[in-house]
């Protein structure tokens, strides 16, 4: 109930400070964007219009969730120290784990909301268009709704982490907007490098695996555009989908533990953390 009660006001001050809404919006209308302008020569090439939709959302997805997450979440901890607001929450009889739990429960939530309108709206356009839209391709969209909610969460986690570790919100929104490159842009070109120098001789494909379970953004690029046939054709990737070992279960798997992992070591330093 405590947990629950300190969600239900970080919702709350989320909404009187317009996060809910700017996130709703920006999704929204990048989403209803890539929507109408990727989808047109689908009828071309025999695609349906929503696979294309889901290629183009989860690549916006990337870049864009994280960020938000990211924002959101850097200064939970340290921001409440900052402004007194975390000694007076604590006076009352309340663990510190209990105000972790329902601060990351409170942004998961408005994260979530943003991204099932935001994304939701799209596929009601496709509707209203008059665009077919089958089984398969819903699964696949429900699919990268859901696991974008995870990407989210995973990074509202490691803004968490963040958070409990450093002393003011302006080195918190410096390492996370570092951490935001590395793990977006950084990681994936570096790895591209790896590979075009090493050529196959010795990075194995179970060490790429690794590599690639080593980065939360590759990790939903990949169940997103491996795990579903129709989607994998489109995009490009159906002999990746044919020849990686990392199925669909172990990629959400790792999607659920960039989540944990880093909440439950957020919760073990903000427990160590002098007031």
């Amino acid at each position: 109930m405590t947990v629950l009660i300190i969600a239900r006001k970080e919702i709350h001050q989320a909404v009187r400070n317009r996060w809910v809404l700017a996130s709703t919006l920006l999704l929204a209308t990048l989403a209803l964007s890539l929507t109408f302008l990727g989808s047109a020569p689908t009828g071309t090439v025999g695609v349906r219009a929503l696979d294309a939709v889901i290629v183009s959302l989860s690549s916006l997805t990337i870049f864009l969730i994280p960020l938000i997450g990211l924002l959101i979440s850097h200064d939970a901890i340290v921001g409440d120290m900052e402004r007194g607001t975390m000694f007076l929450l604590l006076s009352y009889p309340v663990a510190r784990w209990q105000v972790l739990l329902g601060k990351f429960l409170g942004h998961l939530g408005v994260l979530a909301f943003a991204t099932c309108l935001g994304y939701g709206i799209a596929a009601a356009a496709l509707l209203v268009a008059g665009s077919p839209i089958d089984s398969d391709s819903l699964a696949a969209f429900a699919a990268m709704i859901g696991s974008s909610v995870l990407l989210g969460a995973a990074f509202v986690s490691i803004g968490y982490l963040v958070s409990t570790l450093v002393r003011d919100r302006g080195t918190a929104a410096g390492i996370c907007i570092g951490l935001w490159l590395l793990l977006v842009l950084i990681y994936d070109m570096s790895l591209l490098g790896l590979l075009a120098v090493d050529q196959g001789r010795t990075l194995s494909a179970a060490s790429l695996d690794a590599l690639l379970l080593l980065n939360p953004t590759d990790v939903y690029r990949l169940f997103n555009l491996t795990g579903f046939a129709n989607v994998s054709t489109f995009a490009g990737m159906a002999g990746l989908a044919q020849s990686t070992s990392l199925t669909s279960r172990i990629l959400l798997f790792a999607l659920i533990c960039w989540t944990s992992i880093p909440l439950a070591l957020a919760s073990i330093a903000f427990s160590r953390r002098e007031l």
